[in-house]
């Protein structure tokens, strides 16, 4: 089956990204660029030094775009490509001080967007011939949540609620508010009709409530391999499952296996580890 493609985020939220980190690391102004001449132009290549899932080009392409719109990026490989190490990743040209002004900034994006891409892409590929999905969570760098569950979705991975406000997701501590599972769930459909309502659940106690409950998804928080297999069988395909709490990467296909419909992984963009690129600026004139 032919996956849709990943529609990158809106322009504006690019843009902004951008902009507040360019604005941490310029401030008054690039004191080391002032070096180079005025007038000088530029070319640089980007390689990356780690086999990766490319990801985060445009946010990349518009670190140079906001120093100078004039400034050319030829791209070699996509988002979503998977690049060998020592792989050339593009080719830019403009002027000198604009080159390396943007240069860390936007090596930022690449690296940070591409670990992410890339950590999903591992986990779905061990998932990969099973039933499972998937998922991300809402433990993301602060300000960059946008662009770290566009590249989940690059790396193949899907994104789980976006923020507090499109999916309701009941854990302890609402149940504890709400006096039971029952009443957190009738609270919820009665507040904010036509959202997913999620329950997490704890035991099997709390799993037949939640079913009792008619909750959209259920999330089995930190069941064992065998238990897993029980909750399927007990649930019998009447509310999909969600598997969550200590998924390590040389554990997900086991997990898999046992037909959970999705394991939400806080890893992915908790976690990481950013690839390792390099840009060379050659000096061209001036």
């Amino acid at each position: 089956m032919t996956q849709p493609p990943v529609l990158s985020p809106p322009r504006d939220t690019i843009e902004r990204d951008v902009r507040r980190a360019l604005e941490e690391d310029i401030g008054s102004g690039d004191v080391t660029a002032d070096l180079l001449p005025a007038a000088a132009n530029a070319r640089a290549r980007v390689v990356t030094r780690d086999a990766a899932v490319l990801c985060g080009r445009a946010w990349f392409d518009e670190c140079f775009r906001q120093l100078d719109a004039s400034t050319r990026v030829e791209w070699l490989v996509a988002d979503g490509d998977r690049v060998a190490a020592g792989a050339p990743l593009c080719h830019i040209e403009g002027m000198a001080r604009s080159l390396v002004s943007a240069e860390r900034t936007a090596l930022n994006f690449l690296q940070t967007l591409s670990g992410t891409a890339t950590v999903t892409a591992a986990y779905v590929d061990a998932a990969r011939g099973t039933r499972t999905t998937i998922l991300d969570t809402r433990k993301t760098l602060p300000g960059l949540r946008v662009a770290q569950k566009y590249a989940v979705r690059v790396g193949g991975g899907s994104n789980h609620r976006m923020g507090l406000y499109d999916a309701v997701l009941i854990k302890e501590n609402h149940v504890a508010a709400a006096g039971s599972i029952a009443a957190a769930v009738a609270r919820a459909r009665a507040l904010h009709p036509g959202l997913l309502v999620e329950t997490e659940v704890e035991n099997f106690t709390e799993l037949r409530e939640a079913i009792e409950a008619g909750a959209d998804r259920i999330m089995l928080d930190e069941f064992e391999l065998h238990e897993l297999a029980r909750a399927i069988a007990e649930v019998g395909g009447r509310v999909p499952l969600e598997v969550s709490g200590s998924v390590a990467l040389d554990r997900v296909r086991a997990i898999a296996d046992t037909g959970v419909d999705y394991v939400s992984i806080g890893a992915l963009t908790k976690h990481v580890r950013a690839i390792d690129l390099s840009m060379r600026v050659e000096i061209l004139d001036g």
